[in-house]
């Protein structure tokens, strides 16, 4: 028997990374919706949902030739930062709020040191790939609190 692994409800991607027969849209017009989706304020990952869910689109990459972030990139479209480093740095900020408040909370502040640790791995990674500005730094909230 096959070990049992938590959490079984995730996405299944495509097996294939061919074009699916059924999907008759153009690159052209995959390209225009990604670029009308962000301009309506939609994150990338947003847009890939959007066009699986409504349009009935699996993929962009093999339709197009470029992810979708490349496509917002070609439109002047793209985020400053990282979608997941963004959304790291809005989880401490609300951490650091709540434990403002609550200073006792060490569950909490446990918490934003990991928090706090995954955004400088990530932006290391970032920087080497040229995605952030090599000057660029988080200052970590919890010195600030210890």
């Amino acid at each position: 028997m096959p070990k049992q692994e938590k959490g079984k409800s995730h996405q299944t991607r495509p097996v294939s990374k061919r074009l699916p027969s059924w999907c008759k849209y153009q690159p052209e017009e995959v390209e225009a919706l990604v670029i009308k989706l962000a301009k309506e304020g939609n994150s990338p990952s947003r847009i890939g949902t959007i066009l699986r869910d409504n349009y009935a689109i699996p993929l962009a990459k093999p339709i197009t030739g470029k992810s979708i972030t490349k496509i917002l990139k070609g439109a002047d479209l793209a985020l400053a930062i990282p979608e997941d480093l963004g959304a790291l740095l809005k989880k401490a900020e609300s951490l650091t709020v709540h434990y403002e408040k609550n200073k006792k909370d060490l569950h909490n502040k446990r918490a934003l040191q990991i928090i706090e640790a995954e955004i400088h791995k990530l932006s290391r990674y970032y920087k080497r790939r040229g995605l952030l500005p090599p000057n660029w730094k988080y200052e970590p909230k919890i010195a600030s609190i210890a």
